[in-house]
């Protein structure tokens, strides 16, 4: 019994030190090299681009997103924002059709049993072929586009690229300004772009796509799409039919997209729920052929399930300080000492993934909130089965 303990014990720390030395060789390899940036030139032909919104109940920030997104530096005859409307109130479609009347916008009305973005996208792009849009790009409704973001997605795809995600970071608000929440849900978004975007890249691999800011060739976009049926985390499936197609996908650092962070402890909860079913039902769902693919040669959709199956940061950081204090009320050394060591390690992940200007707005009394987001994890994964019976939607504000 005591040797079945330890083994236990034993394979419990090799999967928390596989974790800790992912994160860490990521963040470090990815302040040795750089994004997959290229700067627009006037003379690049101007690629079709078509802005897919997909908005469930975004009456708040609809409108003024749309605005926003339409002050891009690009053509207006070369790109249109086609918003997918799900249950918006009827003054705002009304409102959305004023718009479309005089700028490159299209509302597209949808209404679904279970709404999920998967049907959403799926239904835009069933009304657009590669004939009249070269590429795709989709933005969460909320989203708030730098005025070159196309340009340098243009550019990039003159570059060779066929699939890129831009760099989401966080869109100054009222509760950005205010909210702890916000400002360490915008720390955590900064730390994904170092370690799984930029880390990744210059490891030479696929950065990971989230959803919104990513812009991928239409015909690879519709091929991809077509057939998917989660309710949440399509980025996921989405990125893994790329990388089995044998497409990279790149990262571009300096097309930025302003996000609303999460102000409230409660929808932090909420959506990491949502994304902590969509990760366990990706690994479910793609084990058996990711490990094939792996040991037949297609180490890119191989290593894309290995890093779907590392744990959340927040969630990794909670064991290890868990495991820590275990270790140190039973007064064991060797184990003490080695969870003392991870532990050091990941938050030296972190501190290396953090940008400066970010450095500057956390305090000594973010260590209390860090510890109340842990058990809002912990809670999220006991709630993970409401997320597959339905769509859990995140709220935004005006």
């Amino acid at each position: 019994m005591q040797t079945l303990f330890w083994l236990l014990v034993s394979l419990f720390f090799v999967g928390l030190t596989l974790n800790t030395l992912h994160y860490f060789f990521y963040a470090a390899i990815g302040r040795a090299g750089s994004a997959d940036d290229v700067t627009p030139t006037p003379d690049m032909p101007k690629r079709r681009i078509a802005v897919l919104v997909p908005a469930y109940k975004e009456d708040a920030v609809i409108l003024d997103s749309v605005r926003a997104n339409l002050q891009q530096d690009y053509p207006a005859d070369r790109f249109r924002l086609i918003v997918i409307a799900d249950s918006f109130q009827q003054h705002t479609l009304d409102a959305l059709a004023q718009m479309a009347a005089a700028a490159p916008v299209t509302v597209l009305p949808v209404s679904f049993e279970v709404s999920t973005v998967t049907k959403a996208i799926n239904a835009a792009l069933a009304t657009i072929s590669p004939d009249e849009f070269d590429i795709v790009m989709v933005s969460d409704a909320d989203n708030h586009l730098a005025t070159d973001f196309l340009s340098r997605v243009n550019a990039a795809f003159a570059a060779g690229w066929r699939a890129i995600q831009g760099h989401r970071v966080a869109k100054s608000t009222a509760a950005y300004e205010t909210s702890r929440v916000a400002v360490l849900d915008a720390v955590s978004e900064e730390i994904n772009n170092h370690i799984t975007r930029r880390g990744y890249r210059v490891a030479g691999l696929s950065a990971t796509i989230i959803g919104s800011g990513m812009a991928i060739e239409t015909g690879l976009m519709k091929a991809a799409m077509s057939g998917l049926t989660t309710i949440g985390g399509f980025d996921k499936e989405l990125a893994m039919k790329l990388a089995v197609d044998g497409h990279r996908i790149g990262y571009l650092e300096k097309a930025f997209v302003y996000d609303e962070k999460v102000a409230k402890r409660a929808v932090f909860e909420n959506q990491r729920t949502r994304w902590i079913a969509a990760q366990y039902q990706f690994v479910v769902d793609y084990f058996r052929p990711g490990m094939e693919n792996l040991l037949s040669g297609n180490w890119l959709s191989g290593i894309k399930l290995v890093q779907e199956m590392a744990l959340p940061k927040v969630l990794l950081l909670g064991i290890l300080l868990l495991t820590t204090l275990i270790c140190a009320i039973a007064g064991h050394v060797p184990t003490l000492l080695l969870s003392a060591l991870l532990l050091l390690t990941l938050m030296a992940s972190m501190a290396l993934s953090i940008p400066a200007y970010l450095w500057q707005r956390l305090s000594f009394r973010d260590l209390g909130v860090v510890f109340t987001l842990m058990l809002s994890f912990g809670k999220a994964l006991l709630n993970m089965r409401k997320a597959f019976k339905s769509f859990m939607h995140t709220p935004h504000n005006a």
